[in-house]
């Protein structure tokens, strides 16, 4: 299996230049950084993957639209680059999706089909097959992942002594990117992933060395609806080659950090973007960077979690 390199982020870097928001460094408290992901235009990270993968496929290809499916956020990106080169896309996203992140995706121009959670790949292979569209999956794919990954090179670019990164994980194509792009240039650093409790089937696969799976119904658990998927394969190679640790925060720690993001960084995170900032605050360290992923937040439960 071959896995991402730095030339990949770094060529994804280029394709990227202007079409993305490169996010500052902001500082929380004395031993953290923010990489606020969640100022990028569809409120998240993923625009990296989702615009890398398709200025990536042959024009004639592209034409033929586009396919993905998604928690929410990747639905986001993909409409709107979809949108940004003109061509046609259907997400399939989770019955259960916030109501936030489905209006979103269809104001990009998308088709929006909603199906329980553990149909949604399933669905998006069967309209691939019958559009003749591409499949432009979440997390695993090579030019996904590599998109990703700049988040990373932005990282060490802004804070070269950085010493330790912490990810979201769901299905793994950020850490597995942003910790490619980190161990290549920075390799005394640490890469630690960070899922909830309630939805820790990376966590338990990186302890066994093999993937660990998670029922669909035990990972809906969580109210971190982003971080509801499973690694793959590729996404798994990769956290086993370069990530050192994963961790998990509790419910109630996410929901803490939602808050202190809010009044301390005056950032609007979602509960999937804050975990990061709930493990720091678990454990506090030294020159810190939280990758905030997202903030396309369901406004009620914004409101009560502050």
């Amino acid at each position: 299996m071959r896995l991402v390199t730095i030339d990949d982020i770094r060529s994804a870097a280029a394709a990227l230049e202007g079409a993305v928001v490169r996010t500052p460094l902001l500082r929380f408290d004395e031993g953290l950084m923010l990489k606020p992901e969640s100022l990028q235009v569809v409120g998240a990270f993923k625009i990296r993957g989702a615009y890398n993968a398709l200025a990536r496929l042959a024009p004639d290809v592209r034409a033929r639209g586009v396919v993905a499916y998604s928690s929410g956020n990747h639905a986001q990106a993909v409409a709107y680059a979809a949108r940004l080169f003109g061509v046609p896309a259907v997400i399939v996203v989770p019955d259960n999706a916030p109501a936030v992140k489905v209006a979103a995706t269809r104001s990009h121009g998308a088709e929006v089909v909603q199906v329980p959670m553990a149909q949604r790949e399933q669905r998006a292979y069967e309209l691939v097959e019958e559009r003749g569209a591409t499949l432009v999956p979440p997390f695993d794919h090579p030019d996904v992942i590599a998109g990703q990954g700049t988040v990373g090179l932005e990282i060490v670019a802004d804070l070269p002594d950085v010493e330790t990164v912490l990810v979201p994980v769901s299905g793994g194509g950020l850490i597995s990117g942003v910790a490619t792009a980190v161990k290549a240039l920075r390799p005394a650093a640490r890469v630690v992933g960070v899922e909830p409790e309630l939805a820790a089937d990376a966590a338990a696969s990186l302890r066994a060395g093999e993937l660990v799976r998670w029922s669909a119904a035990d990972r809906e658990r969580t109210g971190a609806d982003g971080l509801r998927a499973q690694p793959s394969e590729l996404t798994f190679a990769h956290i086993r080659s370069y990530v050192d640790d994963i961790v998990t925060v509790s419910e109630a720690e996410i929901a803490a950090a939602v808050g202190r993001l809010a009044r301390q960084a005056r950032l609007v995170v979602e509960p999937s973007g804050a975990v990061t900032t709930a493990a720091y605050l678990k454990s506090p360290s030294a020159r810190t960077v939280a990758v905030v992923s997202g903030g396309n937040v369901d406004p009620e439960v914004f409101a009560t979690m502050l």
